[in-house]
């Protein structure tokens, strides 16, 4: 079985279990395409390439129409590879469903580009405290000193600085599949993931822990 998909943040929301409240994000899986089989006597590796999104003819390069066309699927915005078992199964133009390659009590890792702040200084970026505001300090929101004048006479790689906050790359881990709507193809994800409502997301096994279900 295939170990990921593509994905959809819609925006969270809580949902009421037992005696307790969940916080979850909900997550609109609808259908990815197989636009590719890659295999190991042709690639050198073993996997499924998989599409998401249709967009336009008009938006997308002729290689690429080329690409989709070969493999029967409308043309789409976002393709990415994942690995998994028994990918023979998969063929080109197939759509996948979340309901094929999770269930609920499933634990996934998710990873998606957070959200972008511009350039933010040291007290938003790295929650620095700010310098005295009375008495004519002039040191009320900067860094201060970041290095020494005889030794090392260098700034040290690494430093905490103003810069481009945010619009990263980042994965959460370890999140717990709550619900599954099959028919709407959406998901619920206890706790956040990252990114803006409407960012795409790339839903995978969790390395490290095994679900429950």
């Amino acid at each position: 079985m295939i170990e990921g998909i593509l994905a959809k943040k819609l925006g969270m929301t809580q949902i009421f279990s037992a005696d307790r409240v969940v916080p979850v994000t909900v997550v609109k899986a609808d259908l990815c395409h197989v636009t590719q089989r890659k295999t190991r006597e042709k690639d050198g590796y073993d996997a499924v390439q998989l599409g998401f999104e249709e967009k336009k003819e008009a938006r997308t390069p002729k290689p690429m129409q080329g690409h989709f066309k070969k493999a029967g699927t409308p043309n789409l915005y976002h393709v990415a590879e994942f690995g998994g078992e028994e990918l023979d199964a998969y063929k080109p133009g197939q759509a996948v469903k979340c309901s094929e390659v999770f269930k609920v009590g499933d634990v996934v890792d998710i990873r998606a580009r957070s959200k972008g702040r511009g350039f933010a200084g040291v007290i938003k970026r790295w929650n620095f405290s700010r310098g005295p505001m009375s008495h004519g300090s002039g040191h009320n929101r900067a860094p201060g000193s970041i290095g020494q004048s005889a030794y090392p006479s260098k700034v040290f790689k690494g430093i905490k600085l103003p810069g481009q906050m945010g619009n990263k790359e980042i994965t959460i881990q370890n999140l717990e599949v709550v619900d599954i709507n099959e028919e709407e193809n959406i998901m619920l994800v206890k706790g956040c993931v990252p990114g803006p409502m409407g960012a795409v997301l790339t839903i995978t096994r969790s390395i490290k822990k095994k679900g429950r279900g």
